[in-house]
């Protein structure tokens, strides 16, 4: 009797810490970082991220790629901290102020609705980071695209830091080589940056963005040979040589705001806005390899494009004692 009491006590301790002996398996969403995570201290977080990303994206279609955007270059600067987040106050120079998010990132007010949501529902629980996680999930979806259980339990940072904005997220002008090296950085690789660029198959891009594309490609005053004849004369009406900087272009015109496989379509008939998105074609065969495969099959694009959005998710995420919980999203605490 003894010996079955004794039994009985280590398997209810076991199953006690089976979250803890979960977190403590990379298999088991990449260590301490697992979708039950708010379960029981803020069970409605997921639904009230959602209930808000909705309302957001049903007032403006473009919303959905704006918050995608926003963990994309979270997660590149220092990982998934919601650096990106913090406005400038003391020592802290925001990475809003940074070339790559300058006069272009956008959705920090949907965000703050979200946090002030939640800080009525379970104060100081649910972390910008994750918010930031939920949201670019939710709007993927919203928008006709892939879900995934987003891995949970990030912590936010105490600091940001601009030049790893400025250097870190890839730019539309960059080399391939550059580009990769950056995804390889953060542990991610081909594979991811073909898949995680068919984000751009919904959003917008200024003219700055592509301009030299349009006119000096290579410092010779000449068009990108790459770039479409037809295609650039149409975007050369509103994206002329001097001015327009800031006209906006949809980055997928053919189903701008429908998360699908027309951006690697588009890519194909050399019809990629961004010389970052046409170099998937023309600049290494396996990642065209890999545009003709997400290109003829939306299936198999979804599916890798949920797991490398997992996989970007866990870029050094603050767990445990690190970092904190923001009150507000926009200052430390």
């Amino acid at each position: 009797m003894a010996k079955i009491l004794s039994l009985f006590i280590i398997v209810t301790s076991l199953l006690a810490f089976a979250p803890i002996l979960c977190l403590s398996s990379k298999s088991n969403y990449y260590g301490y970082l697992y979708p039950q995570f708010y379960d029981w201290s803020c069970p409605n977080a997921k639904e009230i991220v959602k209930s808000i990303v909705a309302k957001a994206v049903a007032r403006e279609a473009r919303m959905a790629a704006s918050l995608l955007r926003l963990h994309f270059h979270d997660c590149f600067v220092k990982g998934c901290d919601a650096s990106l987040l913090l406005d400038s106050s003391g020592t802290i120079i925001s990475e809003k102020l940074s070339n790559t998010n300058r006069n272009s990132a956008r959705g920090f007010e949907v965000i703050d609705e979200i946090k002030s949501a939640l800080e009525m529902e379970c104060p100081q629980t649910v972390s910008c980071a994750d918010i930031l996680a939920l949201a670019a999930r939710d709007s993927t979806v919203l928008a006709g695209g892939p879900s995934w259980e987003v891995p949970l339990g990030r912590r936010d940072s105490r600091d940001a830091s601009i030049s790893g904005s400025n250097n870190n997220i890839p730019a539309p002008n960059n080399t391939f080589n550059t580009i990769l090296t950056k995804f390889n950085l953060k542990g991610l690789d081909l594979v991811d940056l073909v898949v995680l660029s068919g984000s751009h198959t919904i959003g917008n891009a200024r003219c700055t963005s592509f301009k030299q594309r349009l006119y000096n490609q290579s410092g010779n005053n000449l068009p990108d040979y790459t770039l479409d004849q037809s295609y650039a004369a149409q975007l050369s009406t509103m994206c002329p040589k001097f001015g327009g900087d800031q006209n906006l272009f949809f980055l997928d015109y053919v189903t701008p705001t429908k998360f699908d496989n027309n951006y690697y379509k588009n890519l194909l008939a050399s019809r990629g806005l961004l010389n970052s998105d046409q170099i998937l074609v023309t600049k290494n065969q396996a990642t065209l390899e890999l545009v003709k495969l997400y290109a003829d099959n939306n299936e198999i694009f979804f599916e890798q494009f949920a797991k490398s959005m997992v996989k970007m998710g866990n870029i050094s995420p603050l767990t445990g004692y690190k970092g904190e919980i923001r009150k507000n999203c926009r200052y430390m605490n």
